[in-house]
């Protein structure tokens, strides 16, 4: 069986904990982990060239080219799930909770000092006070239709230029931490880094973002061949929550262990090795 995965931090860990599991069964695995973006390695696991890897349902959605957006996770899945088979043989096994869609972050004390738990409740902030409502984001999100330009005009408000700043994804979490030059930014909301560094994700009360719940992607032809990969994965995802997510990429991102050794850790915590 050959695994693969992106390059980032998650990815990179869900890589081990699946090739791991897999062995715990017996399975002889090739690891492909870390190819450049999401079109090499979907392009790899079309080809042939490897038999599955963990996607998002939310960049399935984008990659089947389907019209408009939903905010609801199981109708996402569905959907994906069965173009994706019938198009191109990529089987879509039972997603997992974890959830790694956009969301806005802000210092938990800075949040609570304001009342600001929401979405709603920064779009209310901006309106009243643009100064304590300072935000930033990545390139990718200010030109995305379903990024910032989207959000403003799904949750009604604006925010003046000299009150938006523009860097880089990395710097935005550590830029919120200490409130210059945002008090909310951008973030991925499985990121590590949210907890460590004492950031409250506001909840998307409107339903705005798309959901990007976690599938492990196997070619159909592969699931034939050891349908046991059903099996032996469906535990892993059952244990797969956001919160769960953010504490195991923080083990890497943080706390400096390997991907290697967290998922060694985890599967055999959770009697999957």
């Amino acid at each position: 069986m050959k695994v693969a995965s992106k390059s980032f931090t998650e990815q990179l860990l869900l890589c081990e904990i699946t090739a791991q599991r897999l062995e715990a069964q017996a399975a002889q695995v090739k690891r492909t982990c870390g190819m450049s973006g999401s079109n090499a390695v979907r392009s790899a696991l079309t080809a042939g060239s490897v038999d599955m890897y963990w996607e998002y349902t939310g960049t399935g959605w984008l990659a089947l080219k389907q019209q408009g957006s939903t905010t609801d996770p199981k109708a996402v899945y569905e959907k994906v799930r069965t173009l994706d088979e019938s198009r191109n043989g990529v089987v879509w096994l039972p997603p997992a909770a974890a959830n790694n869609t956009y969301a806005l972050a802000m210092r938990t004390r800075t949040a609570r000092k304001l009342g600001v738990s929401t979405l709603s409740d920064y779009a209310g902030l901006a309106e009243k006070d643009p100064s304590k409502a300072r935000f930033c984001g990545a390139s990718e999100f200010f030109g995305r239709d379903d990024g910032w330009t989207g959000l403003k005009k799904a949750y009604g408000f604006g925010l003046a230029k000299n009150k938006v700043a523009e860097l880089a994804e990395g710097p935005i979490y550590n830029a919120v931490a200490k409130g210059n030059p945002c008090s909310a930014g951008e973030v991925f909301a499985t990121d590590g880094r949210i907890a460590a560094l004492g950031l409250t994700v506001l909840k998307d009360d409107k339903k705005y973002f798309t959901p990007y719940n976690l599938s492990l992607n196997v070619r159909s032809a592969a699931l034939k061949k050891y349908p046991e990969i059903r099996t032996a994965m469906a535990p892993v995802a059952e244990l797969l929550t956001t919160s769960e997510m953010q504490r195991l990429n923080a083990r890497i991102d943080v706390d400096g262990k390997r991907p290697e050794e967290v998922a060694h850790q985890w599967l055999s915590a959770n009697k999957l090795a």
